[in-house]
């Protein structure tokens, strides 16, 4: 049992501020000289690209779906052991989805601090913020950040309504430059942003500003459970990973995953021009292949890379952007037609909108009876391709996205980003080469 202090940020809607709220108060307590970890709820890889600068340590996914109940404890329980404060960025508004924010404040016993955007309103401000304490009485809302106030005076305004045990805990005031810019997968990744730093800084600055004397970070008790080693599938397999601004939506955990499981991961970088290191098997993340298309075709060698690897019969999974790379062309929203690698057939158009949302839970040849594969589904592009699905996604909470599995040779490609700790032996069978290989058309 590890005991320390922690806080889950959440909020009523999306858009209210909790990945600055978190990002300033890790940036503002690692200043101090403490040991922080971040970790983000739910599926999402921009958000903790801003975390981990901020909190100077990778960001983990806590997912009751994707990666379970026993997971996400040894998770915290690790992170518990080593650093002296825990924050969790929640998603969405705080008991939206299923599993929710609050879900996973009840389960773990995080406190909650529900960030509210002031703008706009006064003492109903309070109102608000008393509903969200009291809609659930398994969790509890430990205090309230008043996010966008227009003036000291409006934060005075907005905090006179609310009962003694619900304590505003900052007011952080509105300021234009404190924004970060997005596009249309939601924030830029931090690695494009070179004056993120500075910004964390500033967020810091207005965090330390804004707090109320009195606040407090409470501890709370992590434990264990007893975990299994993973057997050594991948022991002495090479496995490249694509790493870089288009290749960049990478789980940490996936990569543990690997390690755990005894691969060998080598991380290259396609923009920088490096070369497909030598390896057995090769994962080709999603990303942004819309905005380096150009880039890619520029590379030396990359493309005729895939091919040959694919032509050893080699195990390649390719995920939402990494499965665009493979295709015959990418049309982006102008109009441009993007050449691809030409390794999958198909082509694939980007669109204003977005054209699938939602957890998923997949069976691959792989998997155990009645196992699944389970991760999620996220993108403004659509496809299409004269394949046959090999398998087909479904989503736990009966939503319309349901990704299909497509298979050529030892190639795996789909649109869902996998959550390797869900089925992490079905991982390892296919990228150790034991998986069901498709031979219904050469690469």
């Amino acid at each position: 049992m590890s005991h320390c202090a922690a806080l889950l940020i959440s909020a009523p809607s999306s858009g209210s501020g909790k990945t600055s709220v978190t990002a300033a108060i890790a940036r503002a307590e690692r200043r101090r000289g403490r040991r922080v970890r971040v970790f983000k709820t739910g599926p999402d890889y921009l958000d903790p690209m801003v975390l981990q600068r901020a909190s100077g340590h990778p960001v983990y996914q806590l997912d009751l779906f994707m990666g379970g109940l026993a997971h996400c404890r040894a998770l915290l329980a690790e992170a518990a052991r080593d650093a002296d404060l825990i924050l969790v960025e929640g998603v969405m508004g705080l008991f939206d989805g299923k599993p929710s924010s609050a879900d996973l404040a009840a389960a773990f016993g995080l406190p909650v601090l529900a960030v509210i955007d002031a703008s706009g309103m006064a003492q109903t401000f309070a109102a608000l913020a008393t509903g969200l304490a009291r809609y659930r009485s398994d969790i509890r809302v430990c205090g309230v950040v008043a996010n966008r106030v227009g003036s000291s005076a409006h934060a005075d305004m907005v905090a006179e309504g609310l009962p003694p045990e619900l304590p505003l805990a900052a007011a952080i005031q509105r300021r234009a430059e404190l924004s970060l810019p997005e596009r249309h997968l939601g924030l830029v990744q931090a690695l494009e942003l070179p004056g993120l730093d500075a910004q964390l800084d500033a967020w810091a600055d207005a965090w330390e500003a804004g707090r109320r004397e009195g606040f407090r970070f409470e501890p709370v008790a992590f434990e264990a459970p007893a975990t299994e080693q993973l057997p050594l599938l991948l022991a002495g397999r090479r496995i490249a990973v694509a790493q870089d601004a288009c290749f960049s939506f990478i789980y940490p955990a996936n990569l543990d995953c690997l390690r755990q499981l005894g691969a060998q991961v080598r991380l290259f970088s396609p923009l920088a021009g490096e070369p497909l290191p030598e390896c057995d098997a090769l994962w080709l993340p999603g990303g942004y292949p819309e905005l380096h298309g150009e880039a890619l075709r520029r590379h030396p060698s990359f493309f005729a890379e895939l091919a040959a690897h694919l032509r050893q019969n080699k195990p390649l999974l390719a995920e939402c952007g990494g499965m665009l790379v493979l295709l015959e062309s990418l049309t982006t929203l102008e109009g441009q037609v993007l050449p691809m690698a030409g390794l999958l057939p198909g082509q694939a158009q980007m669109q204003p909108r977005l054209a699938a949302l939602g957890l998923q839970a997949i069976q691959w040849p792989e998997c155990e009876h009645g196992q699944a594969l389970r991760g999620h589904s996220f993108h403004y592009s659509t496809m299409g391709t004269p394949l046959e699905a090999i398998a087909q996604a479904s989503n736990p909470n009966g939503g319309r996205t349901a990704e299909p599995l497509y298979a050529l040779g030892n190639l795996r490609a789909s649109y869902l980003h996998h959550y390797f700790h869900s089925q992490p032996l079905t991982i390892a069978r296919f990228l150790a080469g034991q998986g069901t290989a498709s031979d219904t058309q050469a690469c």
